[in-house]
Formats: structure tokens, C-alpha cells, sequence
């Protein structure tokens, strides 16, 4: 009989619990009704998935840096959880020609937050997804790169002027603009820091 048969059944767990951990989380009955509401509506698909999602968005957000309550940091940048309302009508106060400008020293100040926080080059585009998965998760929309195309879905501002400011100073490029509503997409024209860096 081979060796591995000869094993007992005991000994078999045992191998699996040195890779799984099974946990015993006890919920109050006000959270547990809450979590059953949210798989009975079909928000979510059960327990375990929606566990997974919290710690998935956890490690992504850097939540550990949450000090205290409205007091949230991403590295060396404060996050503020904001209505796009807000933010429009903050944006609509500055001269639409200025737009553009406001956008590149926003994307400026994300390139600084980013390269101190995750420790790469906003400027080289293989670490592009990096930067697209970090906005997503910060709610800016979805980014993508599309050959020579950078393409946003579901932008939290859906002005295009703005946009191509931010993108041209968070990855020091030239974009001419395709679109003028969302989704956007802008023409990369020259990656000056792209090609030098390689």
C-alpha cells in the first residue's frame, strides 16, 4: 500500500488547516440583519463574498490609515469622501479657460501622492494599470489604455478639459482631446518622460 494511503483521515485535515483557517466571527443582531438584507435584496451574494469584497477594498484603500473618523490618509494625501455636486460647483467657480491648468497641477499633486505611496513612476507607462486601479478604487472612474488612446468610463467629473490637465500632469504626457462627454478619450500626442525613462 502506498505511503500517502496509509495516512489517516486526521492527518489529511490537519494539512488543510495549515493553509485555511476557519473563523467564527459573531455579528449583533442589528449587523446580521443588515447583512441578510443585503443578500435577500441581491446586493450581495452571501457572507463570505461580502467579507472577501470588505477586505479586498480595506487593503486597496489603505483604510488602515483611517485614524479617526473623517480623517483618512492614502499615503502622504488626506482622502475625503465628497460629493461630486460639491466638487462641480467648486470647479464651475474658475474660468473654463483655466481648466486645463487646474487639471495639470491636480494631476501633478496625484504623480507625488502616488509615487510616495506605492513607489512607482507615474511616468512610465508599464506602471499604468497600477495608477488606473488606484484611481478606480478612489472613485475617479475607470481608466483604460487603448494603443495610443486613453479612454475613461464613468469619470467623477465629466468635463474633458479638466480631465486631459489631470491625465497630462499625472503622467506627463500631451493629449488632444477625441471626446468632449463621457466616456472620454484623448489621443496620447507625446510621452516625453515615458521614452526618456526607458
Amino acid at each position: 500500500m502506498p505511503e500517502d494511503a496509509k495516512k489517516r483521515p486526521k492527518d489529511l485535515l490537519n494539512r488543510d488547516e495549515e493553509t485555511t483557517k476557519r473563523t467564527t466571527i459573531i455579528l449583533e443582531k442589528d449587523e446580521r440583519d443588515f447583512v441578510d438584507s443585503l443578500i435577500k435584496e441581491g446586493k450581495e451574494p452571501g457572507i463570505k463574498p461580502l467579507i472577501s469584497k470588505m477586505l479586498d477594498v480595506y487593503r486597496s484603500m489603505m483604510i488602515y490609515d483611517w485614524r479617526f473618523p473623517g480623517e483618512y490618509y492614502c499615503g502622504i494625501s488626506r482622502i475625503a469622501f465628497v460629493n461630486v455636486e460639491l466638487l462641480n460647483i467648486l470647479i464651475q467657480q474658475a474660468p473654463r479657460e483655466k481648466w486645463r491648468e487646474i487639471g495639470k497641477q491636480m494631476g501633478c499633486a496625484l504623480k507625488v501622492s502616488m509615487e510616495t505611496t506605492l513607489g512607482i513612476q507615474t511616468t512610465l507607462q508599464e506602471n499604468w494599470e497600477n495608477v488606473f486601479k488606484r484611481l478606480r478604487v478612489q472613485g475617479f472612474g475607470d481608466f483604460y489604455l487603448k494603443d495610443k488612446y486613453l479612454l475613461i468610463k464613468t469619470p467623477f467629473v465629466g468635463d474633458a478639459e479638466l480631465w486631459a490637465g489631470i491625465l497630462e500632469g499625472l503622467f506627463d504626457i500631451e493629449l488632444d482631446m477625441k471626446t468632449a462627454v463621457p466616456p472620454l478619450v484623448f489621443e496620447i500626442k507625446t510621452k516625453q518622460n515615458v521614452t526618456a525613462a526607458k
